[in-house]
């Protein structure tokens, strides 16, 4: 009933749409534009830098808002599995930012929200290489898919290795680090899923670039 519970509790977090609000606020549907994903890539490059940034830090906060919530309602019932509840959490924030029920399940790819994810379990050592993966990666390709999907590949190898040595608080041992592992392999699934037509395209190369080209919106600006 827990995994239920959090798993409800994340889907409605993540049913926050910072990108969809921020382009209602400027009179679009940011689905209607470029890739058609509302997540912060599409943002920045519809609406600009400013829209990318609020994009990212609001898909961030919504996984560590959800995290939040559930160490709060069983910090002290369940302190040995704690970080598997999170990671329950985040998988409903990631479902509730790809698929939500109010916008006929058309939403972004949660890369920025599995993001927070990880950074609310509070490891440093997830966090670095994490940050150190998609920024490698993103130098060298200049493609943010790439970077997303090999920093979901590390983060899950880190959090297998850590949790092995009993680096990882909140995990009690035994079944709770399997069922855990398995949840956080449950990202990667979700992230490569949702970058199928990105993985052709990397495949292809033909995939769109990273780019700090001015926007429609900022070159109308000027």
């Amino acid at each position: 009933m827990e995994r239920l519970i959090c798993l409800a509790i994340g889907y409605v977090f993540g049913m926050f749409q910072t990108a969809f609000i921020y382009g209602k606020i400027n009179h679009i549907d940011i689905r209607d534009y470029g890739s058609g994903n509302a997540g912060t890539t599409n943002a920045l490059r519809t609406l600009g830098k400013k829209a990318g940034l609020i994009t990212f830090l609001g898909d961030l906060a919504k996984a560590l808002l959800a995290s939040l919530v559930v160490r709060l309602i069983y910090k002290d019932s369940h302190a040995d599995c704690i970080t598997m509840l999170i990671l329950y959490s985040g998988i409903g924030v990631v479902l509730g930012h790809n698929f939500p029920v109010y916008l006929k399940f058309k939403g972004g790819k949660g890369i920025a929200a599995t993001a927070g994810v990880f950074l609310s379990l509070c490891n440093w050592q997830m966090c670095v290489v994490g940050l150190l993966a998609f920024g490698i990666t993103l130098a060298i390709t200049k493609y943010v898919s790439a970077g997303s999907l090999v920093m979901l590949l590390v983060e899950f190898a880190a959090f297998a290795l850590l949790s092995r040595f009993g680096l990882i608080k909140g995990l009690a041992g035994g079944s709770v680090v399997i069922e855990t592992t398995v949840v956080m392999f449950a990202f990667v699934v979700l992230g490569f899923m949702r970058h199928h037509a990105n993985i052709v395209r990397l495949w292809n190369g033909t995939e769109n670039s990273l780019s700090f080209k001015k926007s429609e919106k900022e070159k109308k600006n000027e």
